[in-house]
């Protein structure tokens, strides 16, 4: 059974200019010729083929792959050997390309636009994409929720750094009332939590006192915002809720 140039080139989804290159070349020689002069391949022709092919879809040059295929020390089981060697290697590239560009389609969706290191690096064990879908269902119509990923995309990780450090010396401003007997409702408490709005303001979103008087109280109904703002001081929570609602009705007499 012998195939035309054309219907190899069907087979396997070549141009026929590239068959009579790889003739040209020597690479693959079809084993007869008809009475007119025309190619014709054989199967073992078409099995050459396929490896020149899968070598070629690896990226091998055509000199390289004429030198593997015409190694004589290899036989067909040693080809495929190589073979599965290189498409295991291709496979580990891929999934980490893929892990890599599903973590960009991530960032992207949340608005922060960082690397996984840089993310570790920034916000360590938080991973600020694990609510994303909750975040979304709860504010993702609203105009600060908008505002917020509009700033977020635009942010390097130095910004970020800049927000976290700012976060964390408000943090250590609060225990260190706390610890000092201050009241929630004093001054120096209300006046941090004024910071506090301000830095949501500047960083995130426009935050209103109304709007920073709700998220006080999220902070102290939602388990798991508790527990993260208590990891500096227990019952810092409540107390930044506390001066946070202090703060706005200062501000609405």
């Amino acid at each position: 059974m012998s195939y035309s140039v054309g219907q190899v080139a069907g087979f396997a989804g070549v141009t026929v200019r590239t068959l009579h290159h790889y003739d040209d070349i020597g690479l693959l020689v079809p084993s007869e010729r008809s009475h007119a002069g025309h190619r014709r391949y054989s199967d073992a022709d078409l099995d050459r083929l396929q490896q020149i092919l899968f070598y070629r879809e690896l990226g091998f040059p055509l000199e390289e792959v004429a030198a593997l295929l015409d190694d004589p020390e290899a036989d067909a089981r040693a080809h495929l050997r190589r073979q599965h060697e290189l498409l295991t290697a291709r496979i580990e590239k891929l999934q980490k390309m893929a892990a890599a560009v599903e973590h960009a389609m991530e960032a992207r969706k949340m608005g922060i636009n960082l690397t996984p290191e840089e993310k570790f690096e920034v916000f360590g064990d938080f991973d600020p994409d694990q609510y994303e879908e909750e975040v979304q269902e709860r504010w993702g119509n609203t105009d600060a929720y908008r505002q917020s990923q509009q700033r977020a995309a635009s942010y390097t990780k130095e910004d970020w750094q800049r927000i976290q450090r700012e976060a964390d010396e408000l943090s250590r401003r609060f225990v260190a009332l706390m610890e000092a007997g201050e009241p929630a409702d004093s001054e120096a408490a209300m006046d941090a939590a004024e910071e506090h709005r301000q830095g949501i303001a500047r960083n995130h979103y426009d935050c209103g006192h109304e709007m920073h008087a709700c998220l006080g109280e999220m902070y102290v109904s939602d388990e798991r915002f508790t527990q993260n703002i208590d990891q500096a001081k227990p019952g810092l929570a409540v107390y930044l809720r506390d001066a946070i609602v202090a703060n706005a009705a200062r501000h609405s007499s």
